[in-house]
């Protein structure tokens, strides 16, 4: 092979290999801009991006804009498919949105009747509570009232929708139905929570039924679905009103269920799962508790590592990093640090609220509205910054935080407050 024949064979395996390396630049940039679901794709509410603002001056970080309209609602934002979704409740209808980088508008659907207030001290508490999960331009939202519907992502048609109450047997939970569904390769998990299915797996691309299962103690909890893999399972790990349990995501066989409830027994706080522990917490006074997987002859059996009545969150949500946990209390009133392991509590500070994580820091967003920078260290609480979001209309700050594309979008009733980190 002469020199010019060899130079030419070098120059295209050069431009290839240039080519392979700038299409995965972008594909990690594309993942880094996306949140596309509750708590982000892995559901551990950690963001991998870097390189944002280590402190924010006295009134934080600048406002880029604000989207108004959404009615009445405590779920989060979603972001994927380069726009911006979220919902909300106006006169007696639910909505669906998408709004494009800037905030504006882009679409917006019904979908479907509001939660309608069955007892007197939630009578504040209307709007959806479901974030919409995005994936491969589609976008699948479940309404308080059972209405679970996939939109095309570009212009908000309908692909598919179930009514799953009607379904499923199942009535509306007491506070409406409050999970954001989880989308992992053809495959949508919900919970139903119906006799004829209180966890099921559903077809993303038609909505058709895979498995229902039922067998399930208690009634509806309103956590969303964590998957994880042990002991030779791929599972789905969810709750009801008076336990946590884990089911084969492939067929919907029950693996096993703890016990565990408060004394109204409600559960809203998603499992977290590291290796072969399970962490679970549940508020008004019930605690924590970590639980170790086993595998055994038949299955999966579980034992408890330890258990604290400290930081029993109700649906502000705790997160793990670096070994050890971070979120608020409900009776056992405050934000902490936890050790994974052990339980031990780190610090301990004053407050309550939402919070999520990113390069290294903790975003605390109390029910107040207050956000706080602090660094995600177990040695001490240390807030860096601190500003006050603006009121988006009547009752408490509840949705999560999101940080994505180097971004703070803050949620608060009728608006969305999307500040440059």
């Amino acid at each position: 092979m002469n020199n010019e024949k060899q130079n030419k064979i070098i120059s295209r395996l050069l431009i290839i290999a240039i080519m392979i390396f700038t299409l995965s630049i972008l594909e990690m940039n594309g993942q880094a801009n996306e949140w596309p679901c509750f708590h982000g794709a892995d559901r551990t509410n950690r963001s991998n991006e870097t390189g944002l603002l280590k402190t924010w001056s006295d009134g934080g970080p600048s406002l880029l804009f604000t989207i108004s309209g959404l009615g009445e609602g405590f779920n989060s934002t979603s972001i994927g498919g380069g726009l911006i979704y979220t919902a909300g409740k106006t006169g007696d209808q639910s909505w669906i949105f998408a709004f494009d980088m800037n905030g504006k508008m882009v679409w917006k659907k019904p979908s479907g009747l509001p939660w309608k207030v069955t007892v007197s001290w939630a009578s504040s508490y209307n709007g959806p509570r479901s974030t919409p999960t995005y994936d491969n331009g589609v976008v699948y939202h479940l309404s308080e009232t059972g209405k679970l519907t996939a939109y095309k992502s570009k212009d908000g048609s309908v692909i598919w929708t179930r009514d799953l109450p009607k379904d499923f047997s199942a009535e509306i939970p007491m506070y409406g139905y409050a999970e954001s569904v989880r989308v992992e390769g053809d495959n949508l998990f919900v919970r139903p929570g119906g006799q004829k299915g209180y966890q099921a797996c559903l077809d993303k691309r038609t909505g058709k039924t895979i498995w229902a299962t039922t067998g399930i103690s208690g009634d509806y909890g309103y956590s969303s679905a964590i998957i994880c893999d042990f002991g030779g399972y791929h599972q789905v790990l969810g709750s009801s009103n008076t336990c946590y349990y884990s089911m084969d995501a492939s067929t919907g066989k029950l693996l096993w269920i703890v016990d565990f409830k408060n004394k109204y027994e409600i559960n809203c706080s998603d499992p977290i799962v590291y290796n072969d522990y399970v962490f679970i917490t549940s508020g008004e006074g019930k605690g924590c508790m970590l639980i170790k997987q086993k595998k055994t002859a038949n299955g999966i059996s579980t034992e408890k590592v330890w258990e604290t009545e400290l930081m029993d969150n109700y649906f502000g949500g705790v997160l793990l990093y670096n070994g050890y946990l971070f979120g608020c209390g409900s009776d056992a009133r405050g934000w902490y640090c936890l050790d994974f392991m052990t339980g031990k509590q780190m610090w301990k500070t004053n407050g309550e609220g939402s919070l999520t994580y990113a390069d290294g820091m903790l975003y605390l967003y109390d029910v107040r509205g207050n956000m706080k920078l602090v660094r995600a260290s177990p040695d001490k609480f240390e807030r860096i910054s601190e500003f006050k979001a603006p009121k988006g209309g009547e009752g408490p700050y509840w949705a999560h935080p999101v940080v994505c594309g180097g971004r703070l979008y803050l949620r608060h009733a009728d608006k969305i407050f999307v500040y440059d980190i």
